[in-house]
């Protein structure tokens, strides 16, 4: 998949999530169906953060390397080289044992989601047309999937959030399941 595919397909991903938000109350976004669990809310601010923070940082960071920059030493992990020759993270659970650095924040509201969402889809679009003269040789390395490029990082974060839809249709079938 090239950058303006992943691109129209993030819009349309972000499109459900903010269309999804119209059916939930605020409590039914902090409703965690377990302890060790997040919320609905704490799983948009995920995705939010990890496009804002991480992966869009990262592309930046990648696009402003000189020519004579240490880049990253290592390539991709073999996860990583797996992700992207499937083009989607596998369809499994990936659970982090909860922390103050990675668990999210319930959100305030609603409003504050939508307004997330449309900064990372802002962001995103912003940064699209800037990926054509990117370098291949500069690359950030990722906790679990090595050293990946601007181009790399960019198709991640569709990857990423189309992952998250599984989570989010768990959790609503929780919310369902629950006894008021």
């Amino acid at each position: 998949m090239n950058t303006k595919e992943a691109l129209q397909r993030l819009e349309e991903t972000v499109k459900v999530y903010v269309q999804e938000l119209d059916g939930f109350s605020e409590e039914q976004l902090r409703y965690k169906p377990a302890e060790d669990e997040w919320s609905i809310g704490q799983m948009y601010q995920h995705l939010i953060q990890s496009a804002l923070y991480m992966h869009l940082r990262n592309i930046d960071q990648c696009l402003n390397m000189n020519g004579d920059a240490a880049a990253s030493p290592a390539g991709k992990t073999e996860v990583g080289a797996a992700i992207f020759e499937q083009g989607s993270f596998p369809p499994i659970r990936i659970q982090v044992p909860p922390s103050p650095q990675y668990t999210p924040e319930q959100p305030a509201d609603k409003e504050q989601l939508i307004q997330g969402l449309n900064a990372v889809l802002h962001r995103v679009k912003e940064t699209e047309p800037k990926l054509g003269e990117a370098s291949l040789q500069h690359t950030v390395p990722h906790p679990r999937f090595g050293g990946l490029h601007a181009k790399e990082w960019f198709l991640l974060i569709e990857m990423h959030y189309r992952h998250h839809v599984r989570q989010l249709n768990r959790l609503k079938q929780a919310l369902e399941q629950r006894v008021v």
